[in-house]
């Protein structure tokens, strides 16, 4: 089954959906030199008007920028880094729902999506928490949080080496933050907006279930 990607970053969901089976491609307006599969270099928006292509594929994925409602935009804005403003989720919505075929939406908790399930990368035994929504027209089950049994997690956000006030630390090294995130290939610029393959692993088993 073929898979589109929008807003694929260096390839962490599309990795998942991977392991899960199936033919990925994906579209990003960023170099791509990173992603593992077959990559489309050009503005996911001008493909979200194009409903025969969207039609070509079996099941999409979107993660639209989501800067805008991350947690961490507070800690982006203390080191002086920029946090987009940019909200594409009503769009992207908007074109998956005319396109008729299976979507999911990932976004940020605080984000403005549907009846979204949650997932936690503690339920996979993994050291990142990174928390994520997920909305879709399938009916698809969540995680639970093992936050205590995970013990004290590695940050993968912010800047390296980074102490977090009331809080934690960031990743020691980028092996470190590679193996938290089980993305051997990318670099920690791209780790910071990915999200782990673990959790698409586990919604690409449930979506070919149900097709």
């Amino acid at each position: 089954m073929k898979l589109l990607d929008l807003y694929c970053g260096v390839g962490g969901a599309s990795a998942g959906y991977a392991a899960a089976g199936f033919t990925v491609t994906g579209i990003d307006l960023k170099h791509g030199k990173r992603y593992p599969y077959t990559y489309i270099k050009g503005n996911v928006l001008h493909y979200l008007q194009d409903l025969d292509f969207l039609r070509s594929f079996d099941v999409i994925h979107a993660s639209p920028p989501c800067q805008t409602h991350r947690i961490t935009k507070h800690l982006r804005n203390a080191q002086g880094k920029t946090t987009s403003k940019v909200d594409l989720i009503p769009q992207t919505r908007a074109a998956l729902i005319a396109s008729g075929k299976p979507y999911i939406i990932e976004n940020v908790p605080g984000s403005p999506l549907i009846d979204p399930i949650q997932m936690c990368g503690s339920s996979f035994g993994l050291k990142v928490r990174r928390h994520r929504l997920f909305e879709s027209n399938l009916k698809l089950v969540g995680t639970v949080c093992l936050h205590k049994e995970q013990g004290r997690p590695i940050g993968v956000y912010g800047s390296l080496k980074d102490n977090i006030p009331n809080g934690g630390k960031t990743a020691e090294s980028i092996e470190e933050a590679r193996i938290a995130m089980g993305m051997p290939w990318a670099i920690w610029s791209e780790l910071v907006e990915a999200i782990p393959p673990y959790y698409t692993t586990f919604l690409g088993h449930q979506m070919i279930g149900q097709l």
